[in-house]
This record gives C-alpha cells, sequence and structure tokens, in this order.
C-alpha cells in the first residue's frame, strides 16, 4: 500500500492507517509526508498493528515531506538499503524467493529539482538492477488528461516519461478515481501525481 498521509500527527489519521492496513491485510506500506522529523518505534507498531515488523524512516524538514516503509519480515527480508529526504530504497527478498527493490518517493514540487530527482534514480536503478517496485508520490502527471484546472507543464509530463521509459518500468492503471490529489480550498483543481510503479517481472 502507498499513500500519501499529509502528516501523522493526528490520533485520528492514524487511526484510520491502522484499519486500512488491517482491512486490507498490507504486508507493505509506504507512506509518503509524514511531516514528522522523527518517529518512534512505538508510534510505527500502533500503525502497523501486528507483531513482525521491520521499518525505515526518514524524518521531515520542519513540516515538510518525511517518508515512512513499514513491512513483514516473514513477506519482505531486507538485504541492503538506502535514503535521502525524498526516498527510501529497500532491496531484499519477496516470500523468500523473488529478490526485488521496493522504492517509497516524495518527489520535489519544482520542474528542475524533479529532473534532478529522476536522474539520480535512474542512477540508483543501475546500482539496484533487480526488479522495482516504486511507489509514492511523484508530483508531476504523465499526460494532460491527468490535471484539471492546473497550469500545463510539458517539460515535467516529458521528463517523468523519459524517466519511466529509461528504467523499463509500468505504470499500475488506478481503479475507480481518475485523480489522486486536489486543492482542499475550492476542489476546482485535480491531479493523477500519486502511482505504483513496476518493472514487468
Amino acid at each position: 500500500m502507498s499513500w500519501n498521509v499529509r502528516g501523522l500527527g493526528k490520533l485520528e489519521k492514524r487511526g484510520r492507517i491502522r484499519k486500512l492496513i488491517y482491512e486490507r491485510n498490507v504486508d507493505i506500506v509506504l507512506l509518503q509526508e509524514t511531516k514528522q522529523a522523527s518517529i518512534t518505534e512505538n508510534v510505527v507498531r500502533a500503525l502497523w498493528g501486528k507483531r513482525n515488523m521491520e521499518f525505515m524512516a526518514v524524518g521531515s524538514e520542519g513540516t515538510a515531506g518525511g517518508l515512512l516503509c513499514i513491512w513483514d519480515p516473514d513477506f519482505f527480508q531486507l538485504v541492503d538499503c538506502c535514503s535521502n529526504r525524498r526516498f527510501v530504497l529497500l532491496s531484499g527478498i519477496l516470500l523468500n524467493t523473488f529478490e526485488c527493490t521496493i522504492v517509497n518517493v516524495y518527489a520535489p514540487n519544482e520542474v528542475g529539482s524533479r529532473f534532478k530527482f529522476w536522474d539520480s534514480l535512474l542512477k540508483l536503478k543501475y546500482e539496484f538492477p533487480k526488479p522495482w517496485c516504486l511507489g509514492g508520490d511523484l508530483n508531476e502527471i504523465r499526460n494532460i488528461g491527468e490535471r484539471v484546472g492546473c497550469s500545463r507543464k510539458d517539460k515535467g509530463m516529458r521528463d517523468l516519461n523519459s524517466f519511466i521509459e529509461s528504467c523499463a518500468l509500468h505504470d499500475l492503471p488506478l481503479l475507480g478515481r481518475k485523480f489522486t490529489w486536489c486543492n482542499a480550498q475550492d476542489g476546482e483543481k485535480w491531479s493523477r501525481i500519486d502511482r505504483i510503479l513496476l518493472n514487468p517481472e
């Protein structure tokens, strides 16, 4: 499960996450925008709600960003990892047989910074060549049909599509809703900026 939670400070929000993890029987969860400078093991255990658990977190800078990955070690065995404030990369073995890399991302808001971010992830793809599952808030659309009421930025779309193609990733389709973000003020701007990307393996 991947979710931009836009803050973990409220008890009600943490309860919703725990409920969803339980109801969907989630084995790995990728959370973006925790807005927490640090996260204790007790908070993570309260979110996860199961006995078996491992996690890796990247703190926010003030109230911006923050990433959290939680997983069942019986389902995914961690072998190697790396991170910065924009991603957490977990390389390991799924179900004792399948070597893969799981990446939790929260891409920058600015187009130029995103281009550098895609480039840094592409370099990591060569360092961690096992099949990738990348999930998170990419802060960019792939085509103009994924945005309503927002300004158009063709360069950002081209950069994202080029990154996806270079990494040989497939974009999982959305089921149900067409968009993953809207502006809270007037609900007139909609975008699909959150997604899961997979190597076909």
